[in-house]
């Protein structure tokens, strides 16, 4: 969905019957969007992940697998929400401590450089031949999925069934297993 920019300061988003106001923020010279941030807010984040919890738990699954960081709190929230022991996090670079890390490229609509997405060999037989449900906040054109696809590829073995995020955010990343709260417009010219 997009929306024109006529220089709106806010965006008021309904998440399953709580209203947040979100500033609107430019990330091209014709381009805005709608920030949201969960990172700092734990009664959002708690009420967004029992939410979401609620539209994944009858999903099959063995493993939530997020990117590094802004998602961080949710996964462990909707882990929480679920019961279950863990997830597993795909680093944005290669720490002291990881074994045979595997990595890929990533590029986020909301980053300027190219970052790295890294997984230690650890996490990555946890999650060979398992089924994942990747995850995220905001999913907008999908490139973060996609490079998380990229490296699970990598890993081999691995079959995602799903994907959820808080939001979807403009209409690049149209797929029917993504499961999320509501739609969130970009704001253009």
């Amino acid at each position: 969905m997009e929306i024109a920019y006529t220089g709106q300061t806010y965006y008021d988003i309904d998440l399953a019957g709580r209203t947040e106001r979100l500033i609107i923020a430019p990330v091209h010279p014709t381009l805005h969007i709608a920030s949201f941030v969960l990172l700092g807010d734990t009664e959002l984040t708690n009420y967004c992940a029992k939410v979401l919890a609620d539209k994944i738990k009858d999903v099959d699954y063995d493993y939530i697998v997020v990117p590094e960081a802004k998602v961080l709190p949710l996964a462990q929230s909707v882990c929480t929400q679920l019961g279950e022991k863990d997830f597993v996090v795909f680093r944005k670079g290669k720490k002291a401590y990881m074994l045979d890390a595997i990595e890929t490229e990533v590029k986020s609509i909301t980053t300027a450089a190219v970052q790295k997405m890294v997984v230690d060999i650890r996490d990555a037989e946890k999650i060979r031949g398992k089924k994942v449900l990747l995850m995220d906040d905001v999913v907008s054109t999908g490139g973060t999925f996609k490079a998380m696809e990229v490296l699970l590829d990598k890993i081999g073995d691995i079959e995602v069934v799903g994907y959820a995020a808080v939001l979807r955010e403009g209409t690049d990343f149209p797929n029917d297993k993504l499961y999320y709260l509501n739609e969130l417009p970009i704001f253009v010219g």
